[in-house]
């Protein structure tokens, strides 16, 4: 099997590259900024380094900043239909901007901070006398904590209102959660929660983010907080994504943000928990059990339960068979006769 992780580069994403090559039998480490998209012809395609993708791959790792969104869904929307994809096309739209981000929360009923959107210096200042402070104030994109600000007075929230209204987009206006400068992050891979830190903010600083500044430590969550962490990443439509959460007062997790391209030196190193290798195994079955179902798509088509055409599974001395073939064969535990030739073999059902 052949994969693909395209990103910007990062060490992140080269250790998800070096886990992804002990278990696929090729793996290209592409930069996404090398990546161009056609579209009007009969069909769309993709280039890159100005040539046609010259591989087909059995999955696809896409991932980058903010800055990428639309180049992202546009790959995604377009090789995701011949491989797997972790990230879905809108996952990229509303991951890497907090409003929509937020919309999607509230539609998957997710527990989050009570949130305005406003557009204008004079919506946002009406609201100002309704609210408590200190308050938070965020642009739509950004990473890292960059573009979130914290106002703890209505005075100093004027001011900010008035910067931000120069930027003539939205801004969000957030409750501030008291939570002693920390949050948690909790990194999901699947169906599966398989770190978590609690990152504590800088002396003088209210984000905890590791970027600026912030330290962090691992934490273990309990079972609704890492509910909630699937939830958000499912609202989204992301199978590898970090959730970050404020614990508020009563200990009830609140997700702030969702980061489909979070860093893994934090984590790994606060949790000693081998996060790039989680990936890369959930990536390497996931893309088997797409191949299995694409055959099983094709067999249904051309041969039905005749043949499948797929690679042998080895664990160890033993061979382990497509889920596929104990579908379609109807075979269950029972006994049965095994012909053996080189090369080939039969297995049937033994008849009374």
């Amino acid at each position: 099997m052949r994969a693909a992780i395209i990103s910007q580069g990062s060490i992140s994403s080269q250790w998800v590259v070096d886990e992804c090559k002990k278990l696929f039998d090729a793996v290209d480490a592409l930069d996404i900024k090398d990546f161009e998209v056609s579209l009007g012809g009969k069909e769309p395609q993709v280039f890159y380094q100005g040539k046609p993708l010259e591989h087909e791959y059995d999955c696809i790792y896409a991932k980058g900043s903010f800055r990428y969104v639309t180049l992202l869904r546009s790959l995604t929307t377009i090789l995701g239909k011949a491989c797997y994809m972790p990230i879905k096309g809108p996952a990229f739209t509303a991951g890497h901007d907090k409003l929509l981000t937020h919309l999607v929360l509230q539609s998957a009923n997710v527990p989050q901070p009570k949130t305005y959107v406003v557009s204008t210096s004079a919506a946002g200042k009406k609201l100002l006398k309704k609210i408590d402070y200190p308050l938070v104030m965020k642009l739509p994109a950004g990473t890292h904590g960059k573009g979130v600000m914290l106002a703890d007075s209505i005075e100093s929230a004027s001011s900010m209102i008035d910067a931000l209204a120069l930027l003539k987009q939205p801004f969000l206006m957030q409750e501030y959660v008291e939570t002693n400068g920390t949050d948690t992050r909790a990194f999901v891979v699947g169906d599966d929660v398989v770190a978590s830190m609690k990152r504590t903010a800088a002396e003088g600083e209210k984000r905890a983010n590791i970027h600026a500044g912030g330290k962090a430590i691992a934490c273990e969550i309990d079972a609704y907080a890492k509910k909630v962490a699937l939830d958000t990443a499912r609202a989204v439509g992301a199978d590898i994504c970090a959730v970050d959460m404020l614990m508020g007062p009563k200990g009830k997790p609140m997700v702030i943000e969702i980061n489909l391209s979070p860093g893994l030196q934090g984590i790994t190193r606060a949790t000693k928990v081998n996060v790039a290798q989680r990936i890369a195994r959930f990536l390497h079955q996931k893309a088997k059990e797409f191949r299995i179902k694409q055959a099983g798509l094709a067999i249904k088509e051309v041969v039905p339960e005749k043949e499948v055409i797929t690679r042998l599974d080895f664990r160890g001395n033993r061979m382990l068979l497509p889920e596929l073939v104990t579908t379609l064969t109807k075979l269950s535990d029972e006994e049965v006769v095994i012909k053996l030739e080189k090369g080939k073999f039969s297995i049937e059902r033994v008849t009374q």
